[in-house]
């Protein structure tokens, strides 16, 4: 009979980052991106419940019943952590866990590019790291979280839903709170983390006006911190954020996000030419040039700003990240023009480059 301890275990072996247990079907590990089918049994509703189930206290059994809905994380000795979420689909339950090494990467491990690190010299401000589910946002905040830990001597605190990577004190000390055990919600925990005496905030993910409020309210008061947007680009993510405001305040907005704005990393993975999955990643820093346009509500010229003076700023287009890993020979050329958010100025690079 299946069990969760050798469906994680097959995550591990196969090196897969998620596996899906839906009604109806076998257990499916998603593998460099593509879903591949283990060899068993179709699972019934009764099984599927008793996996998902098997992983649970009886206060999360109790949480999931009542609203339907279950994020959580856990670890299994000797394997790995896991984030989970539970759902009902068909009245029958279906579960979806992504593998969480215990293992924290280094930036340089991840290829996204060196400036990221320098960001991490800012007293304060605010650094977003944005990117559709499963590009790797939450890794590359580890990683970034990591290094705080490792070279500076402060207090981090992180808000989350869920906890996924850990983190010892090092050099730092650590705080890490869960939403649901430790906090009702982001808003919550945010209005209240200037009185924990923090110098790093992390919070998991800007979801409503409320939060991006108190983050924006923490960033500004002398402290660093970082948060997470599903958009696809820079410039959307600040876009988005302005956008979630009334049109009264969002002149505001834009004059604080151009004050306390550190930098933005837009990410995504891809698959590889070797099979395993490699990091795009978009850079953008607010040169004062760029800091004007967002005052001034002028987006649509940010792009041309980032592309100048890249040496000296580090900065880089998401165009250019993919022309890069092709150039490397790490991606294929109908990899690259799926993920291009301008497949038009792709070709004309590929052209100028010859290839």
């Amino acid at each position: 009979m299946l069990s969760m301890h050798h469906l994680l275990k097959a995550v591990l072996e196969k090196n897969a980052t998620d596996l899906h247990l839906v009604v109806g079907s076998p257990p499916v590990l998603r593998v460099n991106g593509e879903i591949i089918k283990v060899k068993s049994e179709l699972l019934a509703p009764d099984e599927a419940k008793q996996l998902c189930y098997s992983i649970l206290t009886d206060t999360q059994k109790a949480t999931f019943e009542e609203t339907k809905e279950l994020d959580f994380s856990f670890g299994i000795k000797g394997l790995a952590r896991f984030r989970g979420n539970l759902f009902y689909q068909k009245g029958q339950i279906s579960g979806a866990f992504r593998r969480i090494p215990f293992h924290i990467p280094k930036l340089s491990e991840l290829g996204v590019p060196e400036v990221v690190a320098s960001l991490l010299d800012c007293n304060n401000g605010l650094i977003l790291v944005t990117g559709p589910t499963g590009s790797g946002k939450s890794t590359t905040l580890a990683a970034m979280i990591d290094r705080l830990n490792e070279t500076k001597h402060g207090h981090i605190i992180t808000i989350e839903d869920p906890v996924e990577y850990i983190h010892e004190s090092k050099n730092c000390i650590v705080n890490q709170r869960e939403v649901g055990p430790d906090t009702w919600s982001f808003r919550a925990a945010v209005q209240h983390v200037l009185r924990q005496d923090p110098d790093y905030c992390l919070i998991g993910e800007l979801r409503d006006l409320d939060t991006i409020e108190e983050a924006l309210r923490v960033s500004e008061t002398g402290h660093l911190a970082f948060a997470t947007l599903h958009t696809n680009s820079a410039i959307q993510t600040i876009s988005r954020l302005v956008a979630v405001f009334p049109a009264e305040q969002q002149e505001r907005i834009r004059m604080l996000l151009s004050f306390v704005l550190q930098g933005v990393v837009s990410q995504q993975l891809l698959p590889g030419i070797d099979g395993s999955l490699v990091c795009a990643a978009e850079i953008l820093i607010p040169t004062p040039g760029i800091k004007n346009l967002i005052r001034e509500n002028k987006m649509h010229q940010v792009l041309g700003q980032m592309q100048m003076g890249q040496n000296k700023t580090g900065m880089i287009t998401m165009n250019q990240s993919i022309m890069n890993l092709l150039l490397k020979r790490k991606i294929d050329i109908s990899v690259a023009f799926g993920a291009s958010p301008d497949p038009e100025e792709l070709d004309s690079m590929l052209k100028k480059a010859g290839i």
